[in-house]
């Protein structure tokens, strides 16, 4: 099931339904998208072994936790060899408060979005950047004001 086009409504509907609400007992899920407990179980099994579904998390509010500061960051390098790839891969993986990392296309090389405390927090993160990773060119911080949307549910491809 590695190709969109295997997927019919009923698995769109309860992929819907789990991206809003991974925690629903099967049952009701079924409910929702018109089948029994047992066939919506298979589908929901069968789109977790095909990776699909890639897991189920607990979505956590970070301004809850003391981290209501995001900073984007953009990274330019002049190295772009294997050996330089892996030593930032190791440098950015060691650092939890990197959320995410894409690799990007034009003038910037890497983009960074890190959640943290404040500035401060920042600034030590910052630090143990650029401490780990050698050869960058340049680093540019940009700090989000306001979030004014934020989903991780993706949308149905037309």
């Amino acid at each position: 099931m590695s190709e969109t086009t295997q997927l019919d409504t009923i698995d769109w509907s309860i992929l819907s339904v789990l991206q809003s609400d991974a925690s629903l007992p099967v049952h009701e899920v079924g409910e929702r998208v018109g089948l029994s407990s047992n066939a919506c179980w298979r589908r929901i099994r069968r789109l977790e072994d095909s990776g699909i579904i890639a897991r189920r998390v607990a979505l956590l509010d970070p301004e809850k936790l003391g981290l209501a500061t995001t900073v984007f960051v953009a990274i330019r390098t002049n190295r772009h060899d294997p050996a330089w790839l892996e030593a930032f891969s190791r440098g950015i993986a060691e650092i939890d408060e990197i959320s995410e990392c894409h690799r990007m296309a034009g003038e910037v090389d890497y983009l960074l979005k890190i959640v943290v405390r404040d500035i401060a927090h920042y600034d030590r993160i910052y630090r143990k950047l650029i401490a780990r990773i050698p050869d960058i060119a340049d680093v540019s911080s940009t700090f989000s004001m306001e979030k004014m949307k934020a989903t991780t549910a993706l949308p149905r491809p037309n």
